[in-house]
């Protein structure tokens, strides 16, 4: 507990300070609304600065901004920046990594500053490094064309991970005791959409992945699969999206059909296989910062599909709480729902409880299987409807924090 608090006192010093620096470029952080009162304010800093400076004191004009960015630095500055961007850099703790160093940049930014019903798009890039040997830098983001039909998704991630392993399946890593192994993956997952009519869109997506077992205490676990795997897949979506900002909805429906298919000749696979998504989302407001959200979330993987291809049960967002890939299997399931509170300014606190599970394929499917999820968590708003979350996630016989970015959906 003491070193999430750590961390985020020290983000929140990260932040602050590098505001202060431009203090002097955003006067007191919003634009005068008159060139009267862009005078007076100049005036009254002015009168300010020069009262402070014979009495010896730092001039008030950098406190005020001190204090003005720690309750309004979550203001949004899209229409009069081209690209408003925001840094963090601060020790960091997870279950899988142990402790390190982590550093994050958000940014959001308008293609069309005068179209003022477009939602900005969004950009984060983050990097981790820990004591364990982990290392982690990814990019990911959402960039809206002019016109608001169209949209490109974009995920990037290079990662070196130690990490626990119980197996490949559902029943072994029940059974199995933890070994240790290490991975190493890449991968590059890139979505376009184009809007058909009044929240339906239709997406195409390229998939890239190679990741490698460069290390591991027992290979039976691995059931006889390769060490390294590289995939390609191509695939299609529809969609209905009416949610109005993804990195954090407060209203809205989402629903996405998606298949991706990995073509023999783009692998290193002896077969083609074909992966299924689907999801719905629902967003509503229940009362003056209040919001319920509910996900149902499947992913499903032909039977011996390779471990590259399997779903992890556990992670930042879906069955918090759960070391990630503490189960595996070719397919996933689950449901949560999450009631998200704003508490005061910047500060917000989540509540969510939730289930899910993986299995081979559907026939053998069980409900006995079904695993419990439910924990609460705090919420930062570090830039305008971006908030850095700290979860603390439950399970059966589990328990774990989740620092991170955005909401888990």
């Amino acid at each position: 507990m003491k070193s999430i608090v750590v961390s985020i006192l020290f983000s929140i010093i990260s932040v602050l300070s590098l505001s202060a620096a431009q203090v002097r470029v955003d006067a007191c952080g919003t634009a005068p609304a008159t060139v009267a009162d862009t005078v007076a304010v100049d005036r009254g800093v002015a009168e300010v600065d020069a009262a402070d400076a014979e009495a010896g004191k730092e001039p008030k004009k950098k406190r005020r901004g001190f204090w003005r960015q720690l309750f309004h630095g979550n203001e949004d500055h899209t229409f009069d920046k081209k690209f408003d961007v925001s840094f963090i850099a601060s020790p960091s703790y997870t279950r899988e990594a142990s402790f390190g160093i982590g550093g994050l940049a958000s940014g959001l930014y308008r293609l069309d500053r005068a179209d003022s019903l477009m939602q900005p798009s969004d950009v984060s890039i983050v990097g981790n490094v820990a004591l364990s040997g982990l290392y982690v830098v990814g990019v990911n983001g959402n960039n809206y064309f002019k016109g608001n039909r169209s949209r490109l998704a974009y995920d990037i991630t290079f990662a070196n991970k130690p990490l626990d392993f119980w197996g490949i399946d559902y029943d072994a890593c029940v059974d199995n005791p933890a070994i240790d192994y290490t991975r190493s993956k890449i991968s590059i997952d890139v979505q376009y959409f184009y809007t058909v009519f009044d929240g339906f869109k239709v997406g195409a997506r390229a998939d890239f992945s190679h990741a490698k077992i460069s290390s591991i205490e027992d290979e039976s676990y691995l059931q006889g699969q390769k060490r390294s795997y590289t995939f390609t897949g191509l695939g299609v979506s529809l969609q209905y999206d009416t949610r109005d900002f993804i990195p954090n909805p407060q209203r809205g429906v989402y629903v996405m059909a998606d298949v991706t298919v990995y073509p023999e000749f783009m692998s290193n696979y002896d077969k083609t296989p074909i992966r299924t998504t689907f999801v719905f989302d629902f967003y509503q407001k229940l009362w003056s910062g209040g919001v319920i959200a509910t996900d149902i979330y499947g992913r499903f993987n032909g039977k011996d599909s390779p471990w590259a291809l399997r779903e992890e049960l556990g992670g930042g967002y879906r069955m918090r709480g759960y070391y990630a890939g503490r189960y595996i299997d070719n397919s996933i399931v689950s449901c949560q729902a999450e009631l998200r509170q704003r508490i005061y300014k910047r500060i917000g606190c989540t509540v969510w409880g939730g289930c899910g599970t993986v299995f081979p394929r559907f026939k053998e499917f069980e409900w006995k299987n079904m695993l419990p999820s439910y924990g609460l968590g705090l919420r930062w708003e570090f830039k305008h409807r971006v908030n850095i979350r700290v979860d603390y996630g439950f399970g059966k016989h589990t328990s774990g924090f989740i620092f991170n970015i955005n909401e888990a959906f």
